[in-house]
């Protein structure tokens, strides 16, 4: 199953305007703040409406133009916002039961027993999310959002507000759950070290635009043009360092 789009969207003097495909890898959508890559998250779930274009995943539309237009709940897609969005009042068991309302009672048990041991959150079922650890809290976020076994996971900067040796663990844990899980999935980032450590595909982002699409090593290494190398530049004052991840 692979995921194509190529959108266009206007937002108060903003322009988006994208298209790219990926397969079942971890793409990673890279550049500055405000270059469109959380939007681009927002119109493949459906939660923001693209001017024109087109949403696939694998043989499936989710979008086309005026055509076809699957509501968010429908699209069968897992995410996570850079918030977590976790719900205070409910436990973490119920914070993952929460991703899996779609399903029956037994099975929605079953399923979360799977992720409550695949995310290693035993012992911490009954726990509140103030009472979790920032890494708890990022298993339990992902445990819920794999819980409908999506088409695709969709993850908006989860790891921004921990601090770098959590981040690192966290890192490594994305790639882990990538080894699970047989779905695309698109990771937003502005961090540089951050993209070079997860991303099998590294997409560019300016000003609401594809600067350059490749694999890491081909984005740092050897930059399309000048804005590109710019933007790794600036986001990256040590390229060296970076490619020793």
């Amino acid at each position: 199953m692979g995921l194509s789009l190529n959108l266009k969207k206007k937002v108060k003097g903003f322009t988006l305007d994208v298209a790219w495909e990926i397969k079942n890898e971890l793409a990673v959508l890279f550049g500055y703040s405000g270059a469109g890559k959380s939007m681009t998250l927002q119109l493949i779930a459906g939660l923001l409406m693209p001017d024109e274009g087109f949403v696939r995943i694998g043989s499936t539309t989710m979008f086309d133009g005026s055509k076809i237009n699957v509501p968010s709940q429908q699209r069968h897609l897992g995410y996570v916002f850079q918030d977590l969005a976790l719900f205070p009042h409910m436990t973490a068991l119920e914070n993952i039961l929460y991703g899996s309302n779609n399903i029956g009672k037994s099975e929605r048990r079953e399923r979360a027993g799977e992720m409550i041991g695949a995310f290693h959150l035993e012992g911490l079922e009954e726990k509140y999310p103030s009472e979790l650890s920032g890494g708890q809290k990022q298993r339990v976020a992902f445990a819920r959002a794999l819980m409908r076994k999506p088409y695709a996971l969709l993850l908006d900067e989860p790891f921004s507000a921990l601090d770098n040796p959590l981040r690192m663990e966290m890192r490594q844990f994305l790639k882990d759950i990538k080894k699970k899980v047989d779905v695309p999935i698109v990771f937003v980032t502005h961090d540089p070290a951050e993209a070079y450590a997860v991303a099998d595909t590294m997409i560019v982002y300016s000003n609401g635009t594809i600067l350059q699409t490749g694999t890491p090593k081909e984005i740092f290494e050897e930059p399309w043009n000048t804005d590109v190398e710019i933007l790794v530049n600036a986001t990256n004052p040590d390229p060296q360092a970076v490619k020793g991840i």
